[in-house]
């Protein structure tokens, strides 16, 4: 399957990835290159197509970005 720049993510893996604080479903931010959590209000980075998905690397979400996700 081809990755692209808009998604480096194989949608294979994305669907079976998780937020590892509330087990919630992680989409897929293109703008940013970010897995958000709208449950956790994190942003997970991806670096080289690899999510990074430990709480200590994630960053916060404003209010406004996690509704919009």
């Amino acid at each position: 399957m081809t990755q692209t720049l808009e998604n480096p993510i194989d949608p294979k893996l994305l669907e079976l990835l998780v937020c590892p604080l509330t087990k919630g479903p992680l989409v897929w931010d293109g703008g940013t290159g970010e897995l958000l959590s709208k449950s956790a209000k994190l942003a997970y980075p991806v670096r080289d197509g690899i999510p990074i998905l430990l709480p200590s690397e994630a960053r916060s979400l404003d209010p406004e970005r996690a509704s919009r996700g």
